[in-house]
This record gives C-alpha cells, structure tokens and sequence, in this order.
C-alpha cells in the first residue's frame, strides 16, 4: 500500500534491542500472487467478455475509469477475499490492483472508489445479465480442447439468507430462514450457471427451460456428447424427465420417500433389516422397480439403497433411464453429485456470493442501488478463474483438490514490493515466501495455455 500514516510503532524489545516501526514501506502489497490470476483471465478472455455484455453510457470524453478497469478491481477483488465496495477505498491505491485491472500505476490517480463502483453495478440491466450468463457457457466449452464422451450436469438449489428487506425475499420453511434460492448448475468443479432467484417457488422452478439451453449449446458445439442431468429430490419433476427422454438425455435424481415406494421396496428393506439383526453390521441392498406418480405421464425405473444402521433404517430412491447395475449407478454416479455442493460452499463461504444486500434483486437502470443478482455473476467470475488455476496448473500438486480458501492463503497472499519506473514494473516477492517452487511452476504451467477468444453460440 502507499503510505498515508507516518506514526511510529513500538514493540517489545528483543534482548537489547528495541523494535519499532512506520508504515513508510513504500509501494507493498499483501496480493502479489493475483498476477497468477491476471495471467490466467489473459489466457481465457472472461473479464473482456463480462466487458463487452455491459453498455458503457458515459461520455468517453470525462470517463476517468475505465469500465473494464472497474470489472477488474470488483472480481480479483473478491477472489482475493476483499468481500465488499468499501473494500476499495483502501485496495484502489494499492500498485498491485493497479497493475492487475490494467490500468497501470499511478500514484497520483488511484483506482475506482466505492461509490463509483457501485454506480457500475447499479446500470447493469438484465439483458447485460443473461449475456454474462452466456459468456460463463461459452467459457466452459473453449476449456476443452477435444469434444468429451459425456457430459455431467448437476443441478443443486441452496438457500441465500438474506437479513433486510430486499426485494423477492421470502421464508422458506426448509432452510428455517428469509431468503433467496440460488440455482447452481456445475459440470465437475466447471460452472455454467448461477441463478438467483425468489424463496418462494418449487426448488425446481426454470430448471427445464435452462437445461435445454444448455444441450442445446452443448450439442451444437458436440453433436455427439452425450448428456447427463443429475440433481437431488427437487427436481424429480415428470415435465422434465419426460424432455430428457425425449431428447435423448440422461437423468438421475433423487425421489422422495413415500408410503407406496416404501411399499414397493419392502422386500429390500425387510433383508437388510433381518442381516443387521443377525450380524450388528451395517447392512446396504439395492433393488429396482418400475414406478409411477399419479401426475407423472408413465412408470419409470426407480432404484432403491435399503440401508440398515445402528440408528434405525436409512432407504433411499432414485429415478433414472440409464442402464447399469443398481448399486453402480447409486454410488458411483449419484453419489458424486456432493461435490457439486462443495462447490457451491465454495461460493458463498469463499467468494462470497450470499453478499445480496442490496435491496434490488436484479439491477435496473432506474434503480439506486447495485443488484444482488449481478452480484452473484462477479462472484462466478471469480469462481472461473479460481477454479481454472485450480484444473490447469495445480493438477498434481498440494494444492490439486483444495478449496479456493486454501488457494488463496496459500498462493495469492503474498507480500511484496512494487519498484516502477518508465519502463519496467518489477515485483519483488516476500524471500522467506515457503511456496515459492509451486508457483514458479505454476507460472510456467499458465504459459503453457493457449489464448482463448471466446464467441456466442445461443443467438
């Protein structure tokens, strides 16, 4: 940071010698390791793309910040845990965000200030909205190089709580809280979408109309991937079973229990019963049958985990139209659909996408004050980029499965010190830095990526 304090600081002693200290350092920063996430938003494009979906009103002629310099400071800021505006008032003098936003420093004019970033915030409509919400699709399929052999998409709600009086907030009686319902749709640890909506609706509400969006994308890049939606008992909807089987995509997703499925599984459950009765040990048998609502358009295969434990029967359901043994489907295809919930965590606990405290639930050009909505979308921003450091140049490390919490400690809080002069900024590191072989690798492994020029495929 630039100084701005001139006060003396005095410690203890160590043995004779007394300790004290200024904050006259010079150009520090605590964030140096950004410059891995300024190297990979090179490399992919995102934040130019989130640029281009915005309108930029202002005369040119008094603009002093740039639009696509804002957009850098709000999303680096978040992956490096700055949470809120405010945030900025300190962080826009900082020589690091002033190199990562692209605006280069400037000691003299610091970056954005709070309330002109909330005024961006405030002017992002919805049409801006739904095309940021593209260019996270169109991110995701130039991150492969080859067309997969089968695609994953899991669908998971969860609960926002928000705590003033927003727009669209509701209690929803699940969670026990006034809040907003999110839609998360991730493909592995990749997110395509990030949804936010009212609490007052079926966990399943648009889930449909956003899945064909999403093949319809997928198979026009992929004519031959071949498609899997798989959430929990929220979106055991028969409207959209019935699309998936329509169109050639798979599902598995959880079902509620019910007297009439607990009636059609009796015979696995009373098995496991009797082995747990006999042996003490956990018992889990799997069966399968044919099974109908009363609303649903025809009987579907439905799977059942009879599980017996020292606390009392635990079955469990699913519905599918995949072919596969019973437990192999359960364990290891829909079972796995956890990880999307760490993700989400990730999310909100890490980069901060519960930060909805705005009134506004999305941004109108009238409106006084930013949308929670676009919100939401710089913190998948954020996620994208984080997530794409993660897949791309920490496979095989220390750092390959951790949660973005330990990325950032461990990779991007990085002291040091910023010399520039006319030609040449050049960034002195923290010697005593105990990552530094990570991410010298790390580093090359990103100049190793191709350039991404990312384009439009829903029309």
């Amino acid at each position: 940071m630039t100084d701005c304090i001139t006060q003396l600081l005095l410690f203890s002693s160590l043995q004779r010698k007394k300790i004290q200290g200024d904050f006259n350092g010079g150009s520090l920063t605590s964030d140096a390791g950004a410059l891995l996430l300024r190297e990979i938003d090179k490399r992919i494009g995102l934040i130019d793309a989130i640029n281009n979906c915005i309108p930029d009103p202002r005369n040119p002629f008094y603009t002093v910040h740039q639009q696509k310099t804002m957009l850098a400071q709000r999303i680096f800021g978040i992956a490096l845990g700055y949470e809120d505006l405010n945030d900025h008032q300190s962080l826009r003098e900082d020589p690091l965000f002033q190199i990562i936003s692209e605006r280069g420093i400037r000691d003299e004019a610091p970056l954005a200030s709070p309330p002109t970033l909330c005024r961006l915030e405030n002017r992002v409509d919805c049409k801006a909205l739904a095309e940021i919400a593209e260019v996270f699709i169109e991110t995701f399929i130039d991150s492969y190089t080859s067309e997969p052999d089968v695609l994953v998409l899991d669908f998971d709600a969860t609960d926002d709580p928000v705590h003033g009086n927003q727009e669209c907030r509701f209690f929803h009686g699940y969670y026990d809280n006034y809040c907003f319902l999110p839609l998360y749709v991730f493909c592995g640890s990749q997110l395509l979408v990030a949804y936010l909506r009212p609490a007052d609706i079926d966990p399943s509400m648009h889930s449909r109309a956003i899945l064909k969006l999403l093949v319809k994308r997928l198979r026009q890049q992929w004519p031959k991937v071949r498609i899997i939606f798989r959430g929990d008992s929220g979106f055991c909807r028969w409207r959209l079973m019935r699309w998936c089987d329509r169109n050639n995509v798979g599902y598995i997703t959880g079902i509620a229990r019910n007297p009439v499925l607990e009636g059609l599984a009796q015979q696995w459950t009373y098995e496991s019963t009797k082995q747990f009765e006999q042996t003490g040990q956990k018992q889990r048998i799997f069966g399968e049958f044919m099974y109908a609502a009363d609303t649903w358009d025809c009987r579907r295969r439905v799977i059942v985990k009879a599980e017996h434990l020292e606390q009392g029967a635990n079955t469990r359901f699913i519905v599918t139209n995949l072919e596969g043994e019973p437990q192999k489907l359960y364990d290891e295809l829909y079972c796995q659909r956890g990880e999307a919930e760490n993700r989400i965590k990730e999310q909100q606990l890490g980069l901060f996408a519960d930060r909805t405290s705005c009134h506004d639930f999305v941004a109108r050009r009238e409106a006084s004050l930013s949308g929670n909505q676009f919100r939401v979308l710089l913190s998948g921003a954020a996620y994208i980029l984080m997530d794409t450091l993660r897949r791309k140049c920490l496979a095989d490390s220390e750092l390959a499965n951790a949660q973005v919490g330990t990325i950032r400690l461990k990779l991007l809080k990085i002291g040091a010190r910023v010399v520039h002069s006319v030609r040449r900024i050049v960034i002195h590191l923290a010697g005593g830095y105990p990552f530094k072989q990570l991410f010298v690798q790390v580093l090359s492994r990103i100049s190793e990526l191709g350039v991404t020029r990312l384009s439009f495929g829903f029309g």
